[in-house]
């Protein structure tokens, strides 16, 4: 039984930045990936609170990317190998449309940060999300198009109601 989030995290995030890739070479793809890396964590860690969660997931899945494929334009799954997009399966949609509102809201990541590190991943060792926190204009230029708010939206609008309700009321939300 997968009691981690590993699988998910790396999916979704490989989603995010396929979907809104970074512009520049591969030192700006790689902070693209890291920006879009920590909102993911700390979403999933909201999403899946508890190791039992996690196991969960892992048992039930996380969904996958079919709608975010069509909001996104990219679900046209001609000329795609299936194999090859196996890695889709593990998507979740959810943590997707809250890592994305991570990225384009940063009093609401300040909030969610605030929030995981009272959980119980972030207590197994310290993490530091400066990256999602407190982006350079590096960062910010690395991830022009994952941190636009007007592209974004379609994806934010998805689940933003229940990340805002979840962080009014706390981890118990889902449980």
């Amino acid at each position: 039984m997968l009691a981690d989030l590993s699988p998910l995290i790396a999916a979704t995030t490989q989603w995010l930045t396929c979907a809104y890739p970074s512009a520049g070479g591969a030192l700006a793809s790689t902070l693209c990936e890291v920006q879009a890396r920590q909102a993911v964590t700390v979403a999933a860690w909201l999403r899946y609170p508890t190791r039992v969660d996690a196991a969960l997931v892992g048992i039930a899945g996380s969904g996958g990317s079919a709608r975010l494929d069509r909001i996104a334009g990219s679900d046209d799954p001609a000329g795609r190998d299936a194999d090859a997009d196996a890695w889709r399966t593990w998507v979740d949609e959810v943590v997707a449309s809250w890592a994305a509102c991570l990225l384009t809201d940063p009093e609401l990541a300040a909030l969610a940060v605030a929030a995981v590190a009272e959980g119980g991943h972030a207590a197994d060792a310290p993490v530091a999300f400066r990256r999602l926190l407190a982006p350079d204009e590096t960062d910010r230029r690395a991830a022009a198009l994952l941190r636009h708010p007007d592209l974004l939206a379609p994806v934010t609008a998805l689940h933003r109601d229940q990340l805002l309700l979840l962080l009014r009321t706390g981890p118990a939300l889902t449980a």
